[in-house]
């Protein structure tokens, strides 16, 4: 397997591929050490070539980098080069996953079905930051104490540890941009500079 060619082309281009990645982020090697463990030695060694990429190196890489394995090692594509999106159905709802990264701040495209009777609330509580924009329709949203009624371009975030529920209280589906952070991570607005026109 050492003898491949291809393989040893691969490997030896992992290590450019790791320098461009950290200069674009603007890290040092000793910040990248720190966020992955890896000693500040073996990643200047595995970027220059010196020090061969294994599992247990990479996997922590891409990680901090926030990219895919693949991207590290320029898996080769493996036929149609669109991104496709596979849909989770959790509760006889559709989440369309809008962002490939791994941990982090998720986006999901969130098509719920009509729910006009949809019963008593039952507010649950969970770990994280949600932001729901609606698309389309309508989203009836339960969180603490209030119970409001979300429209098309309407917004509201949250922190998940506030007992919340939501349900479409319409006859046709609706549609909802959804940001979470997991581990309570908040999106970040910047609005227009005081007096700027």
């Amino acid at each position: 397997m050492d003898d491949d060619p291809d393989l040893g082309g691969v490997l030896q281009a992992v290590g450019p591929r790791l320098r461009a990645l950290r200069q674009q982020r603007g890290a040092t090697l000793a910040q990248l050490s720190s966020a992955t463990g890896i000693s500040v030695s073996t990643l200047s060694r595995l970027e220059s070539g010196g020090r061969r990429p294994t599992l247990e190196l990479l996997l922590p890489l891409a990680r901090a980098h926030e990219v895919p394995l693949d991207e590290l090692v320029g898996a080769p594509p493996t036929g149609d080069p669109r991104v496709q999106l596979r849909p989770l159905q959790r509760g006889g709802r559709t989440y369309i996953p809008l962002t490939r990264r791994p941990g982090g701040l998720q986006a999901f495209k969130l098509i719920i079905p009509p729910q006009p009777r949809a019963g008593e609330p039952d507010p649950q509580v969970h770990e994280g930051y949600e932001w729901l924009y609606v698309l389309q329709g309508r989203l009836r949203l339960v969180l603490g104490e209030h119970d409001m009624v979300l429209r098309d371009g309407e917004v509201v975030e949250f922190d998940t540890r506030t007992p919340h529920w939501f349900a479409n209280p319409t006859e046709r589906p609706a549609e909802v941009l959804c940001l979470f952070g997991p581990q309570g991570e908040r999106m970040h607005v910047r609005a227009r500079p005081r007096g700027a026109a």
